[in-house]
């Protein structure tokens, strides 16, 4: 028990902007954020037809989230 209280007090931090409240940082999303990069990465490579469309594969693969939230509330409306 006193393990995960010095864990919860670790991952809380001071708010900077001075209301006094703590706020959670978690790290696991960077985790899945990271698998899911290379495998965009890995997917789009090697689905290049020239150097610039491997590229470019890249800036997609960074911002795939985005795309994902698009095509899921696209599919919504």
């Amino acid at each position: 028990m006193a393990i995960r209280k010095k864990k919860e007090k670790e991952n809380k931090e001071e708010c900077n902007c001075g209301c006094h409240h703590r706020h959670w940082h978690g790290k696991c999303g960077g985790g899945i954020y990271g698998l899911g990069f290379l495998g965009a990465a890995i997917f789009y490579i090697s689905t290049a037809t020239s150097f610039w469309i491997g590229v470019l594969g890249i800036l997609k693969a960074i911002v795939w989230p985005a795309f994902l939230v698009f095509e899921l509330l696209k599919s919504l409306a």
